[in-house]
């Protein structure tokens, strides 16, 4: 079963991507969505149907095991890039590669002790951002563009062939479960677009 305390903020399927200025954008990666719970030396890494995947990528793992902060909860998405830079979905399902995966974070729910999932959006970014500040292989914060400028994101990663965006509200706390302030809106001629629908992701 999920961890109760930490389950993940679900994005609302859409078919525009918002154009104002409260909202920040992310490229959706076709990967797998993880909650990475470090707590001294332990590590779990859950997926969102709960399903405990800690010894499943290895670099992610040792990556949480080396970062400063003794203790922090972060939520990501479980990439494999291949060699154009893109996330491989096929090459991350076949668990061949399980030691190259590699967490692309994109919020930070809890660090020191603190549950920061009450904060808006923005300064929630601002300490993914000082936590992950020094790179370290294996967790890397997921980019983000802001404002006006989605749909012309949205239409550049189509043509880059990626899966497309994930619009998230600058001011909205974090909140379990399917919500209206998280939108993802797919690119229709990617693969995943036919995949069973949220199947991992």
């Amino acid at each position: 079963m999920p961890n109760p305390k930490y389950l993940p903020c679900l994005p609302t399927r859409g078919t525009k991507v918002p154009a104002r200025p409260e909202w920040l954008h992310e490229i959706k990666h076709d990967g797998y969505r993880l909650i990475v719970h470090r707590d001294g030396k332990r590590v779990r890494m859950l997926t969102r149907n709960g399903l405990d995947w800690t010894d499943r990528f290895p670099l992610i793992r040792e990556a949480a095991l080396r970062h400063r902060s003794a203790s922090f909860v972060l939520d990501g998405e479980a990439v494999l890039l291949g060699v154009d830079g893109r996330s491989d979905f096929n090459g991350l399902h076949s668990r061949r590669h399980n030691d190259e995966v590699q967490l692309y974070a994109f919020d930070l729910l809890a660090a020191d002790g603190e549950d920061l999932r009450r904060l808006p959006l923005h300064l929630r970014k601002s300490a993914l951002a000082r936590l992950l500040a020094r790179r370290v292989d294996g967790i890397h914060v997921a980019p983000y563009e802001q404002g006006e400028m989605g749909p012309e994101l949205f239409r550049a990663a189509c043509d880059m062939a990626l899966e497309g965006l994930v619009s998230k509200h600058r001011e909205r706390p974090y909140r379990a479960g399917r919500c209206d302030h998280w939108i993802k809106v797919k690119n229709r001629s990617h693969p995943s677009f036919e995949r069973v629908k949220d199947s991992f992701t």
